[in-house]
């Protein structure tokens, strides 16, 4: 899994591997997967892709951006 610096204290911030298997698409409530670069979980059935900034996943819909699968 891909690191992020967190912007405020400079230091590595991860997103916890289980926590990530309970999050689900905010529009379909189907699974989400992290992308290789480790900053977004992707929704294949809603194609969008929401953020995780400072290791924390963004799961609001307007702060989601759509994607090609």
């Amino acid at each position: 899994m891909a690191a992020v610096r967190c912007s405020r204290c400079n230091r590595v911030a991860k997103p916890d591997p289980k926590m990530l298997e309970l999050l689900v698409c905010p529009v379909t409530r189907t699974s989400l997967k992290l992308d290789e670069t480790g900053v977004w979980l992707t929704s294949a059935a809603a194609h969008l892709k929401f953020p995780i900034r400072d290791g924390i996943p963004i799961m609001l819909v307007e702060e989601a951006e759509p994607f090609e699968s």
